[in-house]
């Protein structure tokens, strides 16, 4: 089959363009980091086909020199998108010098028509080659990061991104193979035609770049969608204001948190944590003066927390805190942690001291779920603040 190869690549350059369109319409103009950089990698695809048509009018050594920046730059653009929507992979040091050295040498050696094509295609393979290593590889980040994530369970977990994996390395994959194969012709003496002479080798090219620019946009809309589902699941469980799980996401979670202390065995303890005099603070310094306090307070517990643990907001001043393989000094040492933090901050950054005050509570093999512990945290915490507020209170008949 025969195939008008200037039409090929004169679609190539319609497509990234389009395509550039496209990705602005549906992400905005402020879309999030992966998804800006994955944008960035669409638009200077399009802006290397036409550095590459804009050779029939200009300086070629130019053009083309710039053209072959703009394609090594784009990977480097996907690669750091994939960084963010997979985890960092190794390769930051590749994606960083390639758009500067393979354009600087293709320019230099352009008289030598093998030695540049040859040198520009296996950077762009080898660029490739990462992005490849990058989406196979990305099984274990993504394991590692379920780890992570039942480590940290403030964190939600990454929406599952397998098919848009799977779409964006059907995309790469053949585009690598291609390059790879260009680069060794030239390297063996077969010296490379134009793009647009009526060649084999340039039709096969034009037809993967085809494919691969069509299979990226997909890819890129499907992980950039995933990305936001997973946003807005995120936020639907997070407390607005401080930025800690809410009342129903903390019970929720609470319940894999308890499962996995008791199958391996080890200690889990409840912390109930008030602010002192909540109701004088928001007369005397306002709603907005109350939610400072309140964003103060969750950034203090935040800092001092393990990780591992769990914190959230579960009333309007109060919070909780679960604190995974507990020993029974746990909850005294993260109390002092935290009132260090806040003497140290609320001063300077409210204006007051901002006290609060804490009960705490040992998970019991008898405990049905974390209303059972709740009630004996509260019970400690009723007694703290009938003792005269600003201390922490363990539940009644616990020995510590």
């Amino acid at each position: 089959m025969h195939f008008d190869n200037p039409t090929l690549f004169n679609l190539a350059l319609l497509q990234a363009l389009t395509s550039t369109a496209l990705l602005l319409l549906l992400m905005g103009w402020r879309p999030s980091p992966a998804a800006a950089r994955a944008h960035a990698f669409m638009g200077l695809q399009a802006l290397g086909w036409l550095l590459l048509a804009a050779t029939n009018f200009g300086d070629e050594r130019l053009c083309l020199s710039l053209a072959m920046a703009a394609f090594s730059a784009s990977l480097s653009a996907l690669w750091w998108a994939l960084q963010l929507w997979l985890k960092p992979r190794p390769g930051r040091a590749l994606a960083l010098l390639a758009p500067l050295l393979m354009p600087l040498i293709y320019g230099l050696q352009f008289e030598d028509i093998g030695f540049r094509a040859a040198w520009a295609l296996y950077w762009l393979a080898l660029q490739l080659g990462l992005l490849v290593l990058s989406l196979v590889l990305s099984n274990k980040a993504a394991e590692l990061h379920g780890v992570l994530s039942k480590a940290r369970p403030n964190t939600m977990p990454s929406a599952d991104n397998r098919r848009w994996r799977s779409v964006l390395l059907a995309a790469v994959l053949p585009l690598l193979i291609i390059c790879l194969w260009r680069a060794s012709s030239a390297a063996m003496g077969v010296t490379p035609s134009s793009l647009m002479a009526p060649d084999g080798s340039n039709s096969v090219l034009a037809l993967g770049v085809l494919w691969g620019l069509g299979m990226a946009v997909m890819a890129i809309v499907l992980a950039w969608r995933g990305e936001t589902e997973s946003e807005l699941a995120r936020l639907a469980q997070t407390d607005g204001l401080t930025g800690l799980s809410d009342g129903r996401a903390f019970a929720a979670r609470s319940v894999d948190m308890i499962s996995a202390t008791r199958r391996h065995q080890e200690q889990l303890a409840l912390m109930l944590l008030e602010i002192d005099n909540f109701k004088t603070i928001e007369a005397e310094h306002g709603a907005a003066g109350a939610e400072r306090a309140l964003v103060l307070f969750s950034s203090c517990v935040q800092a001092q927390m393990r990780l591992g643990d769990l914190a959230g907001r579960i009333g309007v001043e109060n919070f909780g805190l679960l604190m995974d393989r507990c020993e029974l000094q746990g909850p005294q040492a993260m109390d002092l942690r935290l009132r260090s933090a806040l003497n140290a901050r609320s001063q300077t950054e409210l204006g007051y001291k901002l006290d609060y005050s804490a009960g705490w509570a040992k998970l019991r093999h008898g405990d049905r779920n974390i209303d059972d512990l709740m009630r004996r945290a509260e019970t400690a915490l009723y007694e703290a603040k009938r003792g005269g507020h600003g201390r922490l209170q363990a539940e009644p008949g616990l020995e510590i």
